[in-house]
């Protein structure tokens, strides 16, 4: 994890960052816990249904985002902190085995009005599969750190 500031949260850049294997039994282990349908639990169900075999919740492909963020586009020298996420869309069922990385675009970073000491930074975000489909779009907002002077 590298160490950024706000400053380096440049408006247009995109990037593409880290990568993450769709593991079926945290797939599965997910859906029982927090999304238990039969298409994220159970493989001879989800065959049958709508999807054509087991599918990740869709809050699994986001904590699966959210830890290439972390990992990858976040700093822990300046991140604090998220007021929310804007039109989160699942756009593309993910499987078991998809290979997933994250690409951020900066659309906004703005110096706080009120404590200059922070900015805000608007990305958008997707997560692309093997094929180069993105299976999840949204726009987060971050609270980040300006570079200390001296």
């Amino acid at each position: 994890m590298s160490t950024r500031w706000f400053e380096d949260y440049v408006v247009g850049t995109t990037s593409e960052l880290g990568t993450v294997r769709v593991d079926e039994a945290e797939l599965v282990d997910f859906g029982r816990r927090f999304d238990p349908q039969p298409f994220h639990v159970d493989p001879e169900a989800a065959a049958e249904g709508p999807y054509g075999g087991l599918i990740a919740s869709g809050w699994h492909t986001c904590a699966l985002m959210m830890r290439l963020f972390a990992q990858e586009y976040l700093s822990p020298v300046s991140s604090l902190g998220s007021p929310g996420v804007d039109e989160l869309r699942w756009v593309l069922p993910v499987r078991p085995g998809d290979d997933l990385v994250l690409r951020t675009t900066v659309e906004d970073a703005r110096v706080s009005r009120t404590k200059p000491d922070r900015g805000l930074v608007r990305t958008r975000i997707e997560l692309v599969d093997q094929r180069g489909d993105a299976v999840l779009r949204m726009t987060a907002m971050n609270f980040i750190r300006t570079r200390p002077s001296g």
